[in-house]
């Protein structure tokens, strides 16, 4: 059973953002939409925030975050020690972020990833496990 997912975007990954909850809706997937709501600019840092605040209240959620490229945001959301916030723009590195770096969080670009491949990345993520010991010793580095 996934855990539940917790959403969040600036104006620039406001668009993908709502394909990807379409995904979620159209597949059973249990989300909360933290923001923000339309078009208008809005600052990045602010959102991932309101994100990790989420996350360390239910340390079992997984969350999305949304900007024009994922660079932004994801090293807005890496601030915090509880996140480990991956920039993915392949399948792969959805894997691998899951596999062997057991990321909570999942980053992407609204104005550089086709909608496909948004998709098969988000769920790629979601659907993919960590696999412990070996990268258990390097995460608890982290």
């Amino acid at each position: 059973m996934l855990s539940k997912i917790f959403l969040s975007s600036d104006h620039a990954g406001f668009e993908l953002k709502e394909k990807v909850k379409n995904f979620l809706i159209n597949n059973s997937i249990h989300f909360e939409d933290l923001g923000c709501t339309s078009l208008e600019a809005v600052d990045y840092p602010d959102y991932a925030k309101i994100l990790s605040k989420r996350l360390k209240k239910q340390n079992k959620a997984k969350g999305i975050l949304f900007c024009g490229t994922g660079i932004g945001i994801s090293m807005a959301a890496n601030r915090f020690s509880h996140i480990r916030a991956a920039l993915c723009t392949s399948v792969e590195m959805a894997s691998k972020c899951r596999k062997h770096n057991d990321a909570n969080v999942l980053a992407l670009g609204g104005r550089i990833l086709e909608d496909k491949l948004a998709l098969e990345i988000v769920k790629e993520f979601l659907y993919t496990d960590f696999e412990a010991g070996r990268h258990s010793l390097r995460v608890d580095k982290i």
